[in-house]
């Protein structure tokens, strides 16, 4: 494949555009040199990049497109209500229509405000938290990788340049699946801690009834207990990994999938918190969520049109289904190739992904990229294998004959390391100084 006309427009990009893109996880530095740089289309899970290759997609959208690209249903709410007018002086009924079709999916939450992406909806959470608890301190599971673009969680990481270290201070980790460790932050900081946010999952399932023990613990200490719903959200179940797991939590903060692509996100909770954001007279009032493109009527068209869908369609079914064939079909080419040691599949059959090792089973950046390029080389673009309803099994059939052929590059590289068959530099980690 030639990707002269990316690698052009990168250089454009680079230079009006800090690190060339909007998102880190779709920059430059994580992908190989030899990568399409720009995507100019998409329909269903085939996407075509700026230089006319083709590609197989899985991830879409970082997991916001779970239907799949231009999914008709959707894209027809859009433009039906594009013709309206896009933004005014006071709420559209809409509004009120989208939040009743997420409350529906949602018996825990009570009321709900939209904004746009999942940063505001888990930092207003903790706003919430901290109002109404008179408390400073977060526990945040240190295991998950990502809660929010503000200052509050990314103080916590590697890049935490520009914020005062007095931040960093107010939040604190604690391990998945480990109580023990939420239930000593509770005993050393009594009475301190607002609230405990955490995904319901990621690659790791709760054990012995995790969540229901944070659960309790936030109850004993008065603290809120707030589930980061961004990918479980109608991926693991139309009312999210809360249905799964058979926990209620006070506050939920959902995205990614919400609207198959389309920017909105959504604070869902209990009244007796929420409306701290609208109170009665009297009782002082939270700013929560103020955004004058928070509530656009085509977004949240897109939004009802994809629950729609997740309601009518066997969307939910579908994703398990085509993941599940994704994993056998890569479980038998890695054993055949012998490499269970070094090429791991984790994850639901929903939301696969994939763990990289070098020869001494130590996590490798280098080989993640060796196998992104040869994925690319073949006709899959394979950030992760998250698969949106759109994969027809002959896409996941020829997806699988692909990175059969990665692995087997991935195989020689073992032997004798990825720098022979890596085009250009390592990409960098997200998270770096």
């Amino acid at each position: 494949m030639r990707f002269e006309r990316s690698r052009d427009l990168q250089s454009r990009a680079a230079r009006v555009i800090p690190s060339g893109s909007h998102c880190h996880a779709k920059g430059a530095s994580e992908y190989p040199q030899a990568s399409p740089g720009f995507i100019v289309r998409g329909s269903g899970c085939h996407v075509w990049d700026l230089d006319g290759n083709e590609f197989i997609e899985f991830a879409s959208g970082n997991r916001s497109v779970t239907l799949g690209h231009a999914f008709p249903a959707v894209l027809n709410a859009v433009k039906g209500e594009l013709d309206q007018g896009v933004n005014f002086s006071r709420p559209t009924p809409i509004e009120t229509a989208a939040a009743e079709a997420l409350l529906e999916l949602v018996p825990a939450s009570d009321m709900v405000k939209f904004c746009k992406n999942g940063s505001d909806a888990t930092t207003a959470a903790l706003r919430l938290a901290r109002a109404a608890t008179g408390r400073d301190h977060i526990a945040y599971c240190r295991d998950q990788p990502f809660f929010s673009s503000d200052d509050w969680f990314i103080a916590t990481t590697p890049m935490s340049a520009g914020i005062p270290r007095s931040v960093a201070e107010l939040t604190l980790p604690f391990g998945y699946n480990r109580p023990a460790e939420l239930a000593r932050l509770f005993a050393e900081l009594p009475d301190r801690i607002a609230a405990v946010i955490l995904e319901p999952a990621r690659q790791e399932e709760p054990q012995d009834d995790f969540l229901g023990q944070v659960r309790r613990l936030c109850d004993a200490h008065g603290a809120v207990m707030i589930l980061d719903e961004m990918i479980t959200g109608f991926r693991w179940d139309l009312g999210g990994g809360q249905a799964v797991y058979g926990v209620r939590p006070d506050l939920s903060c959902w995205g990614k999938g919400l609207a198959n692509g389309f920017s909105v996100s959504a604070l869902s909770g209990i009244r007796s918190l929420m409306e701290l954001g609208g109170p009665p007279d009297g009782v002082p009032e939270v700013f929560l969520l103020s955004t004058t493109h928070g509530a656009e009527p085509h977004s949240l068209a897109a939004a009802i049109a994809t629950i729609d869908c997740y309601r009518e369609q066997p969307v939910i079914e579908t994703l398990y289904a085509r993941g599940r064939r994704l994993r056998e079909g890569c479980q038998a080419a890695i054993r055949q190739l012998g490499i269970e040691s070094a090429f791991q599949l984790v994850g639901r059959d929903c939301c696969l992904n994939y763990v990289t090792r070098d020869s001494a089973g130590q996590p490798s950046a280098g080989f993640r990229a060796l196998f992104l390029q040869e994925t690319i080389r073949r006709g899959v673009l394979a950030s992760s294998l998250v698969v949106n309803y759109s994969h027809a099994e002959a896409d996941i059939d020829r997806a699988v004959e692909a990175i059969a052929g990665a692995l087997a590059v991935y195989r020689d590289a073992l032997e004798s390391g990825y720098d022979r068959f890596l085009i250009g530099d390592v990409p960098k980690p997200i998270y770096r100084r």
